[in-house]
């Protein structure tokens, strides 16, 4: 939940009013309100929860902010900025400097006291819906704090991302290789390749035990099967160690394939 001082707050709703009155964020109806919250995060902003000090969208915002993870929270604020930002455009006003910057100070702060894992290691590498629907419900459980159920997901995602890393060198998986497998066939490319640091490659060998761990981990610890499943701080240990290993290779891939 995010610890903001009432200067804080005081701060997001001066930059949500357009001068509609108390209550009211930005030019959103509740109807429109309710549209938004559910197109672009799938919540229902109409629940009864977020009406514990009021049914106005001011009310029903704030409190929000007051019950949701950091991360989610600061997702939502860059999204209504943007919003924001095309109505004084529209206007055509100019924003004041002031603001914005005591605005993104409150959402750089949320991002940094997270207590949640983060997801940007995640790409849409290729057009392809399963791939976009494997991606937002990997988010979904991370932005409610359940790495656990992602875990599955994740693992999912990585069979995915490395074969279409190995079919860029003419390499195609089959059904037969597994998490580490591909991971390693990889690797030997990157060896040969990229002018990799020794320490790196060392670092990206190691990691191929850890990818034939996660296929135990899938098979045995996730909701993939009728599993005990992993406690809270190590199903966010193992989704951020292969998260990490996810942005190193995206480093590198990016200036040649495109990631």
């Amino acid at each position: 939940m995010p610890k903001l001082k009432h200067s804080e707050i005081a701060t997001i709703e001066e930059a949500f009013d357009i001068g509609q009155g108390a209550g009211f964020v930005l030019d959103f109806s509740d109807k429109t309100f309710s549209i938004f919250f559910e197109d672009e995060f799938k919540i229902d902003i109409d629940d009864n929860r977020y009406k514990e000090i009021g049914n106005s969208k001011g009310k029903r915002f704030r409190s929000f902010i007051g019950q949701e993870n950091s991360m989610l929270v600061a997702r939502v604020l860059r999204c209504l900025w943007d919003y924001r930002a095309a109505i004084i455009e529209r206007q055509g006003k100019i924003d004041s400097p002031t603001l914005m910057d005591s605005y993104f100070q409150i959402i750089h702060k949320l991002e940094g006291q997270s207590e949640i894992a983060k997801t940007d290691a995640l790409d849409k590498f290729e057009n392809n819906q399963t791939l976009d629907e494997l991606i937002t419900a990997i988010q979904r459980d991370i932005q409610v704090n359940k790495p656990q159920a992602a875990l599955d997901r994740l693992h999912t995602y990585c069979m995915k991302k490395f074969a279409h890393l190995l079919s860029l060198r003419g390499y195609e998986c089959t059904n037969e290789d597994p998490l580490d497998s591909r991971v390693g066939k990889y690797i030997k490319f990157l060896e040969t390749e990229f002018d990799i640091h020794q320490m790196s490659l060392r670092i990206m060998k190691g990691s191929i035990s850890v990818f034939e761990s996660f296929n135990n981990v899938r098979n045995n610890n996730t909701f993939a099967h009728d599993n005990e499943i992993l406690g809270l701080h190590e199903a966010r240990f193992i989704f951020d160690s292969v998260s990490n290993v996810l942005r190193f290779i995206r480093s590198f891939e990016a200036g040649r394939f495109g990631g």
